[in-house]
């Protein structure tokens, strides 16, 4: 039986490259957006995706995503959360809707998803739930008030997540992505970066790939990808 893997946030950059990465490796692969239109599209590049339409905030929708994918292509063994959102503003501008909502995609998002997954992923020996984060989560910059605080409270969640089901051999794991993902419209709004200021998204789902293939005596919790000439 093909193995299963379950993306939450499909878009143009590392959820499309996740989606490749993972049907390349052999994997039934469940795309969880919002957006049907991008879903469709992909369907239509990557056979064996499936497109479940779904707003990771949303716990029935959520459920039933993870639902219909026990039922149409079997337990998942690999999770990724994907979905993100980005607020920022400062103290001063930022409104209390803007935290929420950021809070609300990163972090209350990964908690439903984790808990309508976790089912299935019992099932398999052993089992991932891999989530891509940011530098935000522990650098929380001026201006990013909103972004820093949800990412803060993801990783920690994810932290939880990974010292609770660890004994049960579920492989929790953190991807810090600093930096910015190539793009063209992050290549438009910042038209006098070099290629090599950019990270590829292949790059980084070559990352959370590798981070399923880890031996549990060997498991990784946190991961940080940037450019050489990021500062850090």
């Amino acid at each position: 039986m093909q193995k299963v893997c379950a993306i939450v946030g499909i878009g143009p950059g590392n959820g499309r490259a996740l989606v490749r990465r993972f049907c390349l490796e052999g994997y039934r692969v469940a795309m969880l957006s919002r957006d049907q239109d991008y879903l469709s599209e992909l369907e239509r590049e990557f056979p064996s995706a499936r497109a479940f339409q779904c707003d990771a905030t949303d716990s029935t929708a959520v459920q039933g995503a993870f639902e219909g994918i026990h039922k149409s292509l079997g337990p998942v063994s690999a999770l990724v959360y994907n979905a993100g959102m980005g607020v920022f503003k400062t103290i001063d501008e930022a409104s209390e809707d803007d935290f929420e909502q950021c809070w609300r995609v990163n972090t209350l998002g990964l908690m439903l998803a984790a808990r309508a997954a976790l089912p299935q992923l019992r099932l398999h020996q052993p089992a991932n739930l891999i989530v891509t984060g940011a530098s935000a989560a522990w650098r929380g910059r001026a201006g990013s008030a909103p972004f820093a605080s949800a990412k803060a409270a993801q990783r920690s969640l994810a932290q939880s997540l990974a010292r609770q089901l660890g004994p049960e051999n579920i492989h929790v794991a953190y991807l810090v992505i600093d930096g910015v993902i190539d793009l063209p419209r992050t290549r438009e709004s910042l038209p006098d970066k070099p290629d090599d200021f950019f990270i590829k998204a292949d790059a980084v789902a070559d990352a959370v790939w590798a981070l399923t293939q880890q031996d549990p005596s060997g498991w990784t919790f946190e991961l940080d990808l940037r450019p050489f000439g990021e500062s850090w």
